[in-house]
């Protein structure tokens, strides 16, 4: 049975000792013996990523694939602490040099792109209609942190409007921005198109202006050495994600092939 981790990681010593917990399940290389493939990917690539880790588990007999779901930024930072993971996909370029300039991630390999899209609960109670509106005072805008690729993009989006928004709160992942929403606790939030789809009902997504100012470019890559014994088994799992087959799961969740937009 795969494992699955939501949410943002515990930061600190702690967080690296459970991840280390979790990844010491499983011995071997998917040679047959049971073995633990841990995936650190970013949260907005839960329900693409839950469908090729399925399909992952179904060809290599013996693996489970743990998913470690959070804002790329925290994941990084978890990699750099020393946590166990094997794989590192980020929803930006940024956060993933940061790794290569580190040494702890091997040939970066671009796989997705996605884009903003304004979310707002069903109804649209505040009568959001447009970007400007995000800076009324009335509306209580959340936003992802700064630091979090959604919340680069975001940046983006509102330099480029000339805009100065001002967030009630300031999320650490994507999905945390689109809870808000869903909870009635914001009457928007700026979000990926691919969040607004996986939402349904629970939200109404609204299109940015013109051609997008900010394209988020997803990159994967294997963690550690690339002479590890795990290197091989990591990098299969990189292969299907960029392979037609992932390129069709990921199509499936409003992701776009990284040369494109969506």
């Amino acid at each position: 049975m795969r494992i699955r981790s939501r949410g943002r990681l515990l930061a600190g010593p702690l967080a690296v000792t459970v991840a280390a917990l979790a990844g010491c399940s499983g011995t071997g290389a998917g040679d047959g013996d049971d073995t633990t493939l841990t995936v650190f990917a970013a949260a907005s690539l839960q329900g693409a990523f839950e469908q090729l880790a399925d399909r992952f588990e179904d060809e290599h007999e013996g693996v489970t694939v743990e998913l470690s779901l959070a804002g790329s930024s925290d994941l990084a930072a978890q990699i750099q602490q020393g946590a166990p993971a094997d794989v590192f996909a980020s929803a930006d370029t940024p956060t993933m040099d940061r790794l290569v300039a580190d040494g702890l991630v091997v040939a970066p390999a671009d796989f997705a792109t996605n884009t903003l899209q304004i979310a707002v609960p069903p109804g649209n109670p505040a009568g959001v209609e447009t970007l400007d509106d995000l800076a009324a005072p009335d509306v209580a805008l959340v936003l992802c942190a700064p630091q979090v690729p959604c919340g680069a993009a975001s940046t983006k989006v509102a330099d480029a409007a000339g805009l100065d928004l001002a967030p009630v709160s300031e999320e650490q992942s994507v999905t945390d921005v689109l809870g808000k929403v869903v909870a009635g606790e914001a009457d928007a939030g700026l979000v990926y198109v691919t969040d607004v789809a996986a939402a349904g009902d629970d939200v109404e997504g609204i299109d940015l202006p013109g051609p997008p100012d900010a394209v988020n470019t997803y990159p994967i890559a294997t963690v550690g050495d690339d002479g590890d014994a795990r290197a091989d088994l990591a990098q299969r799992f990189v292969d299907l994600v960029l392979s037609d087959e992932g390129q069709e799961t990921l199509a499936g969740f409003g992701f776009a092939a990284p040369d494109a937009s969506p």
